[in-house]
């Protein structure tokens, strides 16, 4: 399954990050509800998002009469996981010493470091 966890384009996470934040299944007018609070999104829009995300293995849909449910197939966490190894493959050749080093130098906070030295420490991610 992770090799087929396509990377999104940034509107569809948006929608998809939506849909996640949401007690599965999401009614259209909830996403659309939301979505007004990150950016106005005409529904045809949405529709067409949706109807690719679908396609793509991202979501189900449910039709019930004229209105449709929408299920998450993949889950927040499976996402992030698959594209943060994409991630650091990509830019790092997957060395990890390159992308922590890269890390240190963006300018993260001593205690963002702190944080995340005692999560790996701790194993607790």
């Amino acid at each position: 399954m992770e090799n087929d966890v396509k990377r999104l384009p940034d509107s569809e996470l948006e929608v998809m990050q939506v849909i996640w934040e949401c007690e599965a299944p999401v009614m259209r007018s909830e996403i659309e509800n939301r979505m007004k609070n990150i950016h106005e999104i005409a529904q045809t829009t949405l529709l067409t998002h949706l109807t690719r995300l679908a396609e793509k293995g991202f979501l189900k849909i449910e039709k019930t009469g004229r209105s449709s449910t929408y299920t998450p197939l993949i889950s927040e966490h499976e996402y992030k996981k698959v594209q943060s190894r994409r991630f650091i493959d990509q830019m790092f050749r997957g060395n990890m010493s390159a992308f922590a080093s890269a890390l240190c130098d963006s300018g993260i906070s001593q205690d963002d470091l702190n944080e995340l030295k005692e999560m790996l420490e701790n194993k607790t991610i």
